[in-house]
């Protein structure tokens, strides 16, 4: 992995330069969308010149990991982060839902997982601080909840603990086929909100 930094908001990158191409290639900032150029070329000579540096940085690898995160919340488990990475997410996990609801608040990952150590009747407090969001920007992100005892697609459940999905553990393994077919109902959802939203708003 190569790090580079963000020349706008200085966020720090680790780009995997086996997948980059020998040339000049531009990507979006995954924080302020600013356009990045690099050159696996000129990565591959400053690489080689800093591998003597040991880096200082004692966060996991993943947190620096390029591109879009999923929140994980509570419970770290190997299937869990592989569901992230399923649909195309670096999973960041935080055991707890403060400190989870800080960096929802500053890097808007669009997908939250919520797996509480405990299950309880709603509302889950444990996961409280993240759920209670403002709806402005509960709305950046699509909530699921797993666990064990709940329904896959319960929409009841759903409701309840205020989330936009659940999922039993167990159905994990078919992760990505019902992540896409929530979400894509969810996308119509507020796409035809937002359209009804538009339309009032012009009439009056």
């Amino acid at each position: 992995m190569i790090k580079i930094i963000c020349t706008s908001c200085q966020k720090p990158l680790s780009l995997d330069e086996t997948k980059l191409p020998m040339k000049e290639v531009s990507f979006p900032c995954p924080v302020c969308k600013t356009k990045l150029t690099v050159d696996r070329r000129n990565l591959e000579m400053a690489n080689a010149a800093a591998a003597d540096v040991q880096p200082t940085s004692e966060a996991p690898e993943e947190e620096e990991a390029f591109g879009a995160k999923a929140l994980l919340v509570g419970n770290d488990h190997p299937a869990l982060r592989q569901a992230a990475k399923l649909i195309g997410f670096v999973p960041m996990h935080f055991a707890e839902a403060k400190p989870a609801r800080d960096y929802f608040m500053q890097e808007f990952p669009p997908v939250v997982i919520l797996s509480p150590a405990q299950m309880t009747p709603p509302p889950l407090e444990s996961m409280a601080p993240i759920v209670s969001l403002a709806p402005i920007d509960r709305r950046k992100a699509f909530f699921i909840l797993v666990a064990d005892n709940l329904r896959t697609l319960d929409g009841n459940a759903a409701f309840l603990y205020g989330v936009n999905l659940v999922i039993a553990t167990k159905d994990l393994g078919a992760f990505q086929q019902i992540y896409r077919e929530a979400h894509g109902y969810h996308e119509r959802l507020y796409g035809a909100m937002s359209t009804v939203r538009k339309e009032f708003s012009s009439a009056h």
